[in-house]
């Protein structure tokens, strides 16, 4: 044959829908200017307002003059010096599981993007990515570990087996109690594609024996490292919460916000990996894949900081939810547009092809929703202690 071996995928990759590398590049200009106005953005409201702020506050404090109204002195988040590092009311622990497997499946998904874009993973070996991504979860379980345990011990929680054990069960129990149920049904109805027990009792063999065990090495480590200090002291009585003045500081438009933004800015490129996933075709460029996956990132990032700035300046200083689900409500966008896309999808209406479908878009959005919240969540963190860090307070 006289096409060369380096050339030989071509044919498959093109044969398909032919798509020219341009629509994937307008796509990435349009997602970098997102990017960029949302920096710009930032600078012009952040920079500019806090600047003016913290000048202002370390001034009256140098002066500590005591016929200034204490009103005009403080106003809006430096009020929240004493409470903005107040532990999350509701649900510690899990906000500290959350953050673990979130960084976890974070690190996985970019060092499998990164594999496959310098060509270590090919189509030509089939299953080399599921593979890949398997083992890199399992490697990954000591950050996963080391987060949650960091956090935990951050927020003075006591129970850290328990922490560690959740951590180490949560996303691969979830995922594989989804995965044996509809393995299982397709077992039952002699489905090709169902997973031979064999391959099933491996993957078992590897969370249990390799994945807990880093889980519990890495919050180990975790709690043996020096505590997060914070810039100010937590007063032992919380703050009161007033009421939102507008819609803007609501938690459902936040999310809306917050949500929306990565996930136009990752539209076009989603829409490339739905079709290879869903429709039996080869996808291959992963360069353009990890472009678009550092944008949504630092999107969702950019985003939550801006809308946090905004919560605290309200007064309100349980931030800590607030941003992990407001950057996370991108995945809310993609399942529901996956909902939109099963119905171009050319599939038979059976009970079986909507429970693989609804099944296995649950498990990929749900992990969208653990990464992208981790990065909003302590992106957020790192803002909040920054900004705090620079006022003075008796």
């Amino acid at each position: 044959s006289h096409v060369e071996w380096s050339s030989r995928w071509d044919i498959y990759l093109t044969e398909d829908h032919l798509v020219p590398a341009q629509v994937h590049w307008y796509s990435i200009t349009n997602s970098i200017l997102v990017v960029v106005f949302l920096s710009l953005l930032l600078i012009s409201v952040l920079v500019r307002n806090l600047r003016r702020d913290i000048d202002a506050y370390n001034a009256l404090a140098a002066l500590a003059d005591e016929e200034k109204d204490e009103e005009e002195d403080e106003r809006g988040w430096k009020l929240l010096h004493a409470d903005v590092f107040r532990p999350p009311t509701t649900y510690p622990m899990l906000f500290c599981v959350f953050c673990g497997s979130g960084a976890q499946l974070a690190l996985t998904a970019l060092s499998a993007i990164c594999l496959s874009a310098v060509g270590f993973l090919s189509p030509a070996r089939r299953g080399s990515l599921m593979i890949a991504i398997l083992i890199l979860y399992v490697l990954f379980g000591v950050v996963s570990g080391y987060l949650s345990g960091y956090l935990y011990k951050a927020i003075e929680g006591r129970q850290w087996q328990l922490c560690t054990l959740i951590t180490a069960l949560f996303v691969p129990g979830i995922t594989f109690c989804v995965f044996s149920f509809l393995n299982i049904i397709l077992f039952f109805q002699k489905a090709s594609i169902s997973t031979p027990l064999f391959d099933v009792f491996l993957v078992v063999v590897m969370w249990c024996g390799v994945s807990i065990p880093l889980v519990f090495l890495g919050a180990w480590m975790g709690f043996k490292a020096p505590t997060m200090e914070y810039p100010t002291i937590t007063s032992t009585i919380a703050r009161q919460i007033p009421p939102p003045t507008t819609f803007v500081m609501h938690p459902g438009f936040a999310m809306v916000v917050a949500g929306i933004v990565p996930f136009v800015a990752a539209y076009v490129e989603l829409f490339f990996v739905m079709t290879s996933l869903w429709m039996d075709q080869f996808y291959y460029v992963f360069g353009f894949t990890l472009i678009v996956y550092i944008i949504m990132m630092v999107t969702c990032a950019e985003v939550t900081v801006l809308l946090v700035y905004y919560q605290l300046c309200a007064e309100n200083h349980r931030w800590w939810w607030f941003s992990f689900c407001t950057s996370g409500s991108a995945a809310l966008f993609t399942f529901v547009y996956s909902i939109f896309w099963f119905k171009q999808l050319e599939a038979s209406r059976l009970l079986m092809t909507y429970l693989l479908y609804f099944g296995y878009m649950f498990i990929i959005c749900s992990c969208m929703f653990l990464v992208m919240g981790m990065v909003g969540a302590m992106t957020s963190l790192w803002f909040i202690k920054t900004i705090f860090s620079t006022i003075k307070v008796d």
